[in-house]
């Protein structure tokens, strides 16, 4: 039974986050010969001012991009 953890970046809709967990399940069940059924998933949301890349937050980034 395959278990998926993947960590985003807080803000996508449900929509979203269901058309992830569905290709991720049909991408996981295809490659590994599994049913979709046994796929787990689990989504943590990180909020932007948790995240930084080359140590600056997201949230930063974000804001120095509108300025």
């Amino acid at each position: 039974m395959p278990f998926i953890q993947a960590t985003i970046i807080k803000g996508r809709s449900d929509k979203q986050k269901q058309a992830f967990f569905e290709k991720v399940t049909a991408a996981a069940a295809e490659t590994l010969s599994v049913k979709p059924k046994q796929v787990r998933i689990t989504l943590n949301e990180v909020l932007p001012e948790h995240w930084a890349v080359g140590g600056v937050s997201k949230a930063d980034l974000d804001t120095k991009k509108v300025q």
